[in-house]
């Protein structure tokens, strides 16, 4: 599959709202919407993301006719494409991701993945498919600890990646891992994603806005949700929160 074509901008409020813009005004798509600055950067559950000069904020608009339940699996897309990236750059060894799409080097976020939909005038499902990858810098004041891939280079790469070399690797990754969730199903991105993921069979606390629940994880459900055994012998599915492995409470 062919990457999709970069638009990049000097400045946005945010990709994904750009993304959204175009969307609603009738672009279907495929295209990347990066951005050298934004100015209000968004991540899960309405926090702010923190965008920094020389780091990647990119957001690939795309159409599809998929039940939204299904689409949300480009979730594991992302996320496979996103630690690609990251790995032509530092010890892969050092990249993990936390489920469902926090990208990790050497257990510090690195990059987050936001995705955003919505009906779109031709009938079909827009998807923003927001990435944001620490390049240079790691931002403070963090609800957890991040990092960037500036601190980690590998002793082969001499400079951290340009904004353009970093999309372009992306569009690659991402078009790579598309194409097979197309011809293949999801299921092969499923696993590759798992052995990517670690923490998927021990304790497990998950923060869920109105409720903290505790127990242990065992594994996830072909449609990403985690399976969370509480101590009560309960099983629980597990779509969206914060969940922290290797603890309990």
């Amino acid at each position: 599959m062919t990457p999709a074509p970069v638009r990049l901008l000097e400045e946005t409020d945010s990709t994904n709202a750009e993304a959204r813009r175009l969307a609603e005004a009738g672009e279907s798509g495929p295209l990347w919407v990066v951005a050298r600055r934004q100015t209000a950067g968004r991540g899960r559950r309405g926090r702010e993301w923190i965008d920094r000069t020389g780091n990647l904020s990119a957001t690939l608009l795309t159409t599809m006719r998929r039940p939204p339940a299904e689409a949300a699996q480009l979730t594991f897309v992302a996320a496979l494409a996103a630690a690609e990236l990251v790995d032509a750059f530092v010890p892969p060894s050092l990249v993990t991701i936390k489920w469902p799409n926090d990208i990790l080097l050497a257990g510090d976020k690195v990059a987050g993945i936001l995705i955003e939909s919505g009906a779109h005038a031709n009938g079909s499902l827009w998807l923003a498919v927001g990435i944001g990858v620490n390049l240079a810098r790691a931002p403070s004041g963090t609800d957890r600890p991040a990092t960037a891939l500036a601190d980690h280079l590998r002793g082969d790469v001499t400079a951290v990646p340009t904004l353009e070399i970093a999309t372009a690797i992306l569009a690659r990754t991402f078009a790579v891992w598309m194409e097979r969730w197309e011809n293949l199903g999801f299921q092969p991105v499923l696993d590759a994603w798992a052995a990517r993921a670690p923490g998927l069979d021990g304790p497990a606390v998950a923060r869920l806005g109105h409720e903290t629940v505790s127990g242990r994880a065992e594994g996830v459900d072909p449609d990403g949700a985690l399976r969370l055994r509480l101590t009560d012998g309960a099983l629980r599915l597990i779509s969206a929160g914060d969940v922290f492995f290797g603890e309990t409470v």
